[in-house]
């Protein structure tokens, strides 16, 4: 008994499919294609076959992967037992899904897709003590290089680089600096958030505000740039930092927040200090309602700065707010780690971006 024949124009569209999803994600499968065309995955296989001998793919177990790619597209990753893994998988790992990052994480998953990779996203905390179990499991589900941003305040934090080393991907650090075993620096993306703190305080000193104070909501690898910036600002244009006004807020969930708030404000009145840059927006927002149903006028009596701009725009009055450019480390991490992935060999990239200040509302010149 033959097989039935095929209808040549069907097979001619069925290859053309297969060369068209080739030329995006840079490699396919048998599974996804018997789907999308309703094909038996027999069918596909003889395709598969007749492609490779025209030199156009080239068959793994379980699909084909391109033969040429464009300028800067990802190869797929096939492991060692030769199975096909996703074209270009990027681990993604950052401390939080709630402020700051998911903008990052936008701007990542945005470029990835304009290069033909794919995004496993996993968000911890800043309470984990030792990612590396997270990682190994990314590994596992077809991770070939790391985009993170580690918790470096931890006991682990030396044995996360350690492993990132041994395990021969390569990562490229968010928002974070280290050294890793070897002595040269990782390849990072940061915002320059020291200059945050430096457009804040020249924003400030710009409008006469001579007392002026830093309020940050924890002791993390940004709010220390954030304090250096600041202090360095304050000596350069001659301004005086409010006593005791460098505070680290408890969270906000907790009872004692309102009453350090209220503490800080007490200080606040009692320093003459007209002036406050407060990390974070939503910190910076309860400052100014507590400060308001104290009597106080903002920016009248009290001028504040945010620092992050992830929601100060919406706020009333609208904050005036230093904005990291979070979409954009996003998008330079991807590239840095697609980069280094086409070509091994490039030297080390430590990218550093600006951030920018948008006055609004919520500053105005001292009384």
């Amino acid at each position: 008994m033959t097989a039935p024949a095929q209808n040549p124009r069907l097979a001619a569209a069925r290859r053309a499919h297969i060369l068209s999803a080739l030329s995006r994600a840079g490699a396919v499968r048998v599974t996804e294609l018997s789907a999308e065309l309703d094909v038996a995955a027999v069918t596909l296989r003889r395709d598969l076959q007749l492609l490779e001998a025209e030199g156009l793919l080239v068959r793994v177990h379980g699909g084909a992967v391109a033969t040429q790619r464009e300028p800067g597209a990802v190869a797929p990753r096939v492991s060692a037992d030769g199975v096909l893994r996703p074209a270009g998988a990027i681990g993604v790992l950052v401390p939080s899904l709630n402020y700051y990052w998911p903008e990052v994480v936008r701007g990542m998953e945005a470029r990835a897709g304009e290069r033909g990779a794919s995004v496993l996203l996993r968000g911890t905390s800043y309470e984990l003590q030792d990612e590396r179990p997270v990682l190994a499991r990314m590994v596992e589900e077809g991770a070939s290089g790391f985009i993170l941003a580690p918790n470096t305040d931890t006991a682990h934090s030396q044995d996360v680089l350690e492993w990132l080393a041994d395990a021969g991907l390569p990562y490229v650090l968010v928002e974070r600096d280290a050294t890793p075993p070897g002595g040269s620096p990782a390849e990072s993306v940061t915002t320059d958030h020291a200059h945050g703190a430096v457009l804040a305080a020249r924003h400030l000193a710009s409008l006469g505000h001579r007392k002026v104070g830093l309020v940050i909501s924890r002791n993390s690898p940004t709010s220390r740039k954030i304090v250096a910036g600041w202090n360095a600002a304050c000596r350069e244009l001659g301004l005086t930092p409010g006593e005791h006004v460098e505070r680290v807020l408890p969270d906000r969930s907790t009872p004692e927040f309102s009453a350090t708030v209220h503490a800080i404000l007490d200080t606040v009145r009692r320093s003459g200090i007209t002036a406050l840059l407060v990390h974070s927006d939503p910190e910076a927002m309860a400052f100014v309602d507590l400060a308001l149903s104290r009597g106080l006028t903002v920016p009248g009596d009290l001028s504040i700065v945010a620092y992050d701009d992830e929601v100060a725009q919406l706020f009333t009055p609208a904050l005036t707010a230093v904005a990291p450019p979070r979409a954009a480390v996003g998008r330079a991490a991807v590239d840095l780690l697609l980069d280094r992935l086409a070509d091994p060999s490039r030297p080390v990239h430590r990218v550093v971006l600006n951030p920018a200040l948008h006055a609004r509302a919520s500053s105005g010149p001292q009384r």
